[in-house]
């Protein structure tokens, strides 16, 4: 991912309550008190944002954009989805993944000062 992406995907990430981030499986990934919300991957050959979906919501989101969307392994089998970033950002829909994402791995307290949008 190229610095510029890193560095868009941070600034997104840490604005939330108490994230964090810390270095995981060579990738960034982005934390709230130890809890993964978020991750930056890059060794599949393409480079991705994986976060946790409401349920449903992978099947939905895979089935309408097959070509943005995808089943992410390790983790799909427990909902999350993965989202490419190497053909174009929309960062509008990049900040509505994440902060879903940080809602549901949040403490609810934590999880309340985000507006869902």
């Amino acid at each position: 991912m190229s610095d510029a992406l890193t560095a868009a995907l941070r600034r997104l990430c840490l604005a939330l309550p108490e994230a964090a981030e810390k270095q995981a499986w060579g990738d960034p990934t982005f934390r709230v008190r130890d809890k993964i919300f978020a991750m930056e991957k890059r060794g599949d050959g393409r480079v991705s944002l994986w976060c946790k979906a409401p349920p449903g919501s992978q099947q939905i989101l895979v089935g309408a954009d097959p070509e943005r969307f995808f089943v992410p392994p390790y983790v799909g089998h427990r909902g999350w989805i993965g989202m490419r970033l190497d053909r174009g950002v929309d960062w509008a829909e990049v900040a509505v993944v994440v902060r879903r994402s940080y809602r549901l791995i949040a403490p609810k307290r934590l999880a309340a000062q985000v507006e869902e949008r």
